[in-house]
């Protein structure tokens, strides 16, 4: 489980280190929620540093970064999901808005994955 998580942050760091160089920072982020057990898709607007409730997930944009010279290309952001009132986390670290799977939430009921930044 530890060499797994290990390679999985090496493989996100590779993919988002060079590309964070030339990126700006957004003061809000579009995510996409899914209830897999009833289908409900959600979609969800929040602003850097909030934090959103979707069913027992808390879900928190700590920041939001996009292409300089693509505003509208590929998101990454930076996020914390914890299960109900539980302290343990869930999930930290980056989403990459075009490789959701690269780095993606382990839950048995819900998936979530950044859409794209906002800046307004």
């Amino acid at each position: 489980m530890i060499l797994r998580a290990a390679m999985t942050a090496a493989a996100v760091l590779a993919f988002v280190l060079p590309a964070m160089a030339q990126t700006g920072k957004a003061t809000g982020a579009m995510l996409r929620g899914l209830d897999k057990v009833s289908g409900t898709p959600i979609d969800f607007s929040m602003k850097v540093g909030d934090t959103v409730e979707l069913g027992r997930l808390r879900v928190t944009l700590g920041e939001c970064r996009y292409p300089t010279d693509n505003p509208s290309g590929d998101a990454y952001a930076w996020l914390v999901v914890r299960d109900g009132n539980d302290d343990n986390t869930t999930f930290e670290g980056w989403m990459i808005a075009s490789s959701p799977a690269l780095n993606a939430l382990d839950h048995q009921r819900y998936d979530v994955w950044v859409l794209r930044c906002t800046t307004d």
